[in-house]
């Protein structure tokens, strides 16, 4: 649908050849959790990558991380020859972020394509630095002409299903990469702290799929330490680097960053654990999540430290990014008749509110970790999501839910869909009121995706409060498929720069098409 062809341009193309090269140390898995030396010969390396992320018209932040401790020099260049190069000087890499850090660029122009490079400057010696490492990305263009296409997805390094090198690593990514997106919205659970990989599984038909490992990932993390090498772990795999430095990130955190299915103030019964309070290991992984992905509202760039925030993709599109899982309150069987804090929190609601009213982008993202018919339970009586099974009026979380959907209709804003991935299978529904017990909304998408490397489950079943109706689903028939039983899945948006006709399309790991939906602009009740 948008001007440009699904694969890399010659310029993107010819920028990473050559520029990424695994260095062989990261390559062996005994290495893979060693903490960088004070004492190293050489030069400072960037082995794990770069990484771009929260890009707009006229900044973005880099990604990058040292061996040993360096200051952080990024080059900007509108040509890969980086002639005329722009020379910003970022932060001095040590151990108090895990020797990683991240440069904002101001200043760019609309619209361009965006050549960088990082290099390690010895703190010592500043004529001794690194070999460069480059990556490419997009700025937000300032008008509609060009079109958007980005693709979302979730769920990595699940249920004991990661890195596999027979099967080439995380293969998706790389399938990802060749579609060119301007961006990718990684929907949460982009690592799973709680999910300790392995070094082999043997599957139903008795063949064996093996891991690679590290000693972070042998056990649940709960020290720092261990939190950073979970969120190291897939930085291992060549395709992640390689769709890194080329595809800029907007990333969520949902459960499985911390531990499965928690909520603030809880207390753990799991023998796994000796830390039990999950409010400090949600520190701890927050801390990790804002040194390992560039995210422009946590610290060092906002110190208010929220991932709720709001990315402008020039007229076309704003995407509007939730934090499902820092402001909730506790699960349970979610039938209250009132509830203020519901699964947003109060403030943020209040935001969410207010940024969709101020939007005149043509079409509005609503980019929720969790969906909000699907039922997804937490034991026997307790629920993890939005929806509780009751399909009569709103109760409990479903009260936050209705207000906001209230909220969009009588202000008159059109274009919202939302994008989710958490359950582990694809499907679309379509909100409807005159299906619905709470009428007092517009009708509009939800579209779910993933995973991209964990386990595939069963749908779940649906909630009739909001009038659901499912559109498309494909879901394994039994629990916990793993990736060679189940493809991984992730969606695609491509919005047209000419109608501002928006299609979506859910694809899976090989190139297939499952389904396709198409939106007009400016209608309430597609």
């Amino acid at each position: 649908m948008s001007h440009r062809q699904p694969g890399p341009s010659p310029r993107r193309r010819s920028v990473l050849r050559g520029s990424l090269a695994v260095p062989a140390a990261l390559a062996v898995p005994a290495l893979a959790g060693a903490a960088p030396a004070f004492a190293l010969s050489g030069r400072p390396k960037a082995g794990w990558g770069v990484q771009a992320g929260d890009v707009t018209a006229h900044a973005g932040l880099v990604w990058v991380r040292s061996d040993r401790p360096a200051r952080m020099i990024v080059e900007t260049s509108a040509t890969e020859s980086f002639r005329n190069a722009r020379r910003w000087r970022g932060p001095l890499l040590g151990p108090g972020t895990d020797f990683t850090g991240t440069t904002r660029l101001r200043g760019l122009p609309a619209g361009e394509q965006i050549h960088y490079r990082v290099l390690l400057q010895d703190p010592d010696d500043p004529r001794r630095t690194g070999e460069p490492v480059a990556g490419t990305f997009r700025t937000t263009p300032k008008g509609r002409k060009e079109g958007v296409r980005f693709l979302w997805s979730g769920d990595i390094a699940g249920q004991g299903w990661g890195i596999n090198p027979d099967r080439g690593g995380y293969r998706v990514f790389e399938e990802m990469r060749r579609r060119d997106p301007d961006f990718f919205l990684c929907s949460g659970d982009t690592v799973y702290a709680d999910g300790p990989i392995q070094p082999s599984v043997t599957l139903p038909d008795g063949s064996v799929w093996r891991n690679v490992t590290t000693e972070e990932k042998s056990k649940v993390a709960e020290s720092l330490a261990e939190f950073r090498g979970t969120f190291r772990y897939n930085l291992l795999d060549e395709n992640v680097r390689r769709f890194n430095a080329q595809v800029p990130s907007v990333v969520q955190w949902d459960d499985h960053e911390v531990r499965n299915n928690w909520y603030p103030g809880q207390i753990l019964d799991d023998a796994r654990y000796t830390e039990k309070d999950v409010d400090i290991l949600a520190r701890r992984s927050l801390r990790a999540f804002s040194e390992y992905f560039p995210i422009s509202t946590l610290p060092p760039g906002d110190e208010d430290g929220r991932l709720y925030r709001v990315l402008r993709h020039g007229p076309l599109l704003d995407v509007f990014v939730l934090d499902m899982r820092s402001y909730r309150n506790a699960n349970s069987p979610n039938r209250q008749p009132d509830d203020a804090t519901g699964i947003l929190g109060a403030r943020q609601l209040a935001w969410l509110k207010r940024e969709l009213s101020r939007s005149r982008a043509v079409w509005k993202v609503i980019a929720s970790d969790m969906p909000l018919g699907l039922v997804v339970p937490d034991g026997r009586t307790n629920f993890e999501a939005v929806a509780q099974g009751d399909p009569g009026a709103p109760l409990g979380r479903e009260l936050q839910i209705a207000e906001l959907l209230r909220h969009i209709k009588h202000r008159k804003i059109t274009g919202t869909l939302w994008l989710t991935a958490d359950v582990h299978y694809t499907s679309a529904q379509h909100y409807d009121p005159s299906r619905a017990a709470f009428q007092d909304f517009a009708p509009f998408w939800e579209f779910v995706s993933g995973p991209l490397a964990a386990g595939g489950f069963p749908a779940t079943k649906l909630d009739g409060t909001f009038g659901p109706e499912q559109k498309f689903v494909k879901a394994p028939s039994r629990a916990n498929t793993s990736p060679a039983e189940t493809p991984p899945y992730f969606g695609e948006v491509d919005i047209d720069g000419d109608s501002g006709e928006l299609t979506v399309r859910l694809r899976q790991e090989g190139g297939g098409v499952l389904f396709t939906q198409v939106l007009q602009p400016g209608r309430v009740g597609q």
